[in-house]
């Protein structure tokens, strides 16, 4: 039996290839630009790593938990909320410019999907050490501001993917409801079709020539091969037979 709702496939996911760049990025920018012994330090990579291991909790558990998926999802989004408000008060606290959504730099950052889609294939079928190239000249930068900008830029991206997917699991499970649900319905359409197959315990006939009560079987060769016969239960001391 097939399962009713996949799961686990996350690695192919947008949302979490651009979590695992936001993980990495975040590491790297605490490990450069931020005193180790900062409690910052490990809030931001905590949340960091909270929006990336959930988005993958919440797809493994995709296939029987409809609630627990969105849940998850929802806590990789809160997570990537927070790191966002850590690299703007970054920016702020230190005098530095945050990028406008409109700028030059941060649309140079957000067209890298567009362009490499343009430019090759698929965006999601690089490994992480190539989407990472892609982001490079940003997220590797001398100056602290661009890489924060970047980041910035990475987590609205990911944030924006993972509203989509939040919004499609909850029209899903409106529509079809959760796992517990599909699980119910399935036992009631499989009780409805064995309900409604025939009994024919009521009316298996005794055999002609000994009287004992017939089995059904089906013919596995001649001319009424695969067709269903009555045999006798006392075969092969008794080889009545009698049509259906």
């Amino acid at each position: 039996m097939s399962k009713f709702r996949p799961s686990g496939g996350y690695r192919a996911t947008c949302s979490f290839q651009t979590a695992t760049i936001i993980y990495d990025a975040t590491y790297w920018f605490c490990e450069k630009f931020l005193d180790a012994r900062s409690r910052t330090v490990d809030q931001m990579v905590q949340a960091a790593r909270s929006g990336r291991q959930n988005i993958a909790e919440g797809s493994r558990a995709a296939a029987t938990s409809s609630q627990t998926e969105l849940r998850l999802l929802n806590v990789a989004r809160a997570s990537l909320e927070e790191l966002l408000l850590d690299y703007e008060d970054y920016l702020r606290h230190r005098h530095l410019a945050q990028w406008t959504a409109d700028s030059p730099e941060a649309l140079a950052v957000r067209q890298v999907p567009q362009k490499f889609r343009n430019d090759s294939s698929d965006l999601t079928e690089l490994t992480d050490p190539q989407r990472w190239a892609l982001y490079q000249p940003w997220l590797e930068h001398a100056d602290p501001a661009v890489r924060a900008n970047a980041i910035i830029c990475l987590i609205h991206q990911a944030n924006y993917l993972l509203d989509q997917q939040i919004g499609a699991l909850e029209k899903a499970f409106i529509e079809d409801g959760g796992y517990s649900e599909q699980l119910a319905a399935a036992r009631l359409a499989e009780r409805q079709r064995q309900k409604d197959q025939p009994d024919t315990s009521a009316r298996i006939p005794p055999c002609p020539q000994c009287g004992k009560p017939m089995v059904l079987r089906t013919a596995r060769t001649g001319k009424n091969a695969g067709q269903q016969f009555w045999g006798c239960s006392a075969y092969p001391d008794c080889k009545g037979v009698a049509k259906v």
